[in-house]
């Protein structure tokens, strides 16, 4: 008497185990493959206009891990994108597609100077504290008035969170220009916050340790809170009933609703905690760079976080790591364009190759995992004959 599947053959639990651990292998390398392959695609505009690929890729990469000065400016420009991709990834989790972070964190980076020049006498231990959760609160309240639009009259958080984008920019621009800014100025932007709420530079602290990274190096304790904020989505997502009730909404949200999960709530919360991960970003801009508000400051970090999200694969670790990527690109741009003939424009078409590839990669492998899983299934006369 033979075992089951002694014979050679394949039973369908152990072709659904295969196929699954396959699947989780290619969705690992698809997002690798794609930057590869955005790599190539821009190694081949290079040649196209005459330079040297080799030599283009070489002064990208030295401008980034070149000297620890470059390192630090990877980090820092990671920083923000960190914040933004976590906030799109996070909504997208549940189903809702936020593409309303550049609007989130304009509120948030609002707030937060506001708040720190309405307690100038603050102590450090208070007022720091105080600026990140008002950060956070200003993205999350800008973030949950599409999300109720959404959840109470099924409004399309797109169309919303668009339209939301211009008015939180136009609205911060009226408010520095015409209300709060800073007194003999020409330029638009608030005074500067107490040095008290101020973000401290990690220079001193890696010079300690014996990493020579200049004085002048911007990167801050923000980049410490994006850590934090990693693992805190990570958290949520994994570990917590609410996380489990927005994969659930984002994965079938008719089924959720069935099992009993308050749809409306759980669609609303995510825009919120999606909106305070935007609004972080103020922790970066005001509280660790600029130490003040600035008009137009962004230069489109909340869009940037949806491409950080896809490339990521909404997944908070993910993020980290596209993150890092796309400050790898944008610090070596700098590089490129003073040592060779490159626009540095070309940057951002390797970006937008990447991003294209990475969801031409995510759709194939949705569709090998769903053909793995019929095959695996058990047909109707197969099951009545066992």
């Amino acid at each position: 008497m033979s075992l089951p599947g002694a014979s050679g053959t394949t039973t369908p639990a152990v072709e659904t185990v295969e196929t699954a651990g396959t699947g989780r292998i290619v969705s690992l390398l698809a997002p690798l493959v794609a930057v590869l392959a955005a790599f190539l695609v821009g190694g081949l505009v290079v040649a196209a206009i005459g330079e040297s690929p080799l030599e283009f890729y070489s002064i990208l990469f030295r401008g980034a891990f070149g000297s620890v000065d470059g390192v630090g400016l990877v980090l820092f420009n990671a920083t923000p994108l960190i914040f933004a991709g976590l906030a799109v990834a996070f909504a997208f989790r549940s189903g809702l597609f936020n593409i309303g972070g550049e609007g989130q964190l304009y509120i948030g980076s609002f707030v937060c100077a506001w708040m720190a020049l309405q307690m100038p006498a603050a102590p450090a231990v208070l007022l720091i504290p105080l600026l990140i959760l008002a950060s956070a609160a200003g993205g999350a309240l800008w973030a949950a008035i599409p999300g109720y639009l959404k959840a109470r009259f099924g409004v399309h958080e797109v169309i919303n969170t668009i339209m939301m984008n211009f008015i939180a920019v136009a609205l911060t621009s009226y408010l520095v220009v015409e209300i709060f800014k800073e007194p003999g100025q020409m330029t638009p932007q608030t005074a500067v916050i107490p040095m008290a709420g101020e973000l401290p530079r990690l220079a001193g602290f890696f010079q300690t340790i014996g990493v020579p990274l200049p004085n002048a190096n911007p990167l801050n304790a923000s980049f410490l809170i994006a850590l934090v904020a990693v693992w805190l989505a990570w958290f949520i997502l994994q570990r917590t009933t609410l996380g489990y009730e927005i994969r659930a909404v984002g994965h079938n949200m008719s089924a959720a609703e069935y099992a009993g999960i308050n749809v409306r709530r759980t669609l609303v919360m995510a825009m919120l905690l999606s909106g305070s991960f935007a609004g972080l970003v103020a922790t970066n801009e005001v509280m660790g760079f600029r130490h003040r508000f600035l008009d137009n400051f962004s230069s489109g970090v909340g869009f940037m976080g949806i491409a950080v999200a896809l490339l990521g694969r909404n997944s908070p670790v993910g993020v980290l790591f596209a993150a890092l990527l796309f400050g790898v690109l944008n610090t070596g741009a700098l590089e490129v364009d003073i040592f060779t003939e490159v626009p540095r424009e070309l940057i951002l078409v390797v970006q937008a190759v990447t991003i294209i590839l990475v969801v031409v990669g995510n759709e194939i492998v949705r569709r090998r995992l769903a053909r793995g899983r019929a095959m695996g299934c058990p047909s109707k006369e197969g099951a009545e004959a066992s």
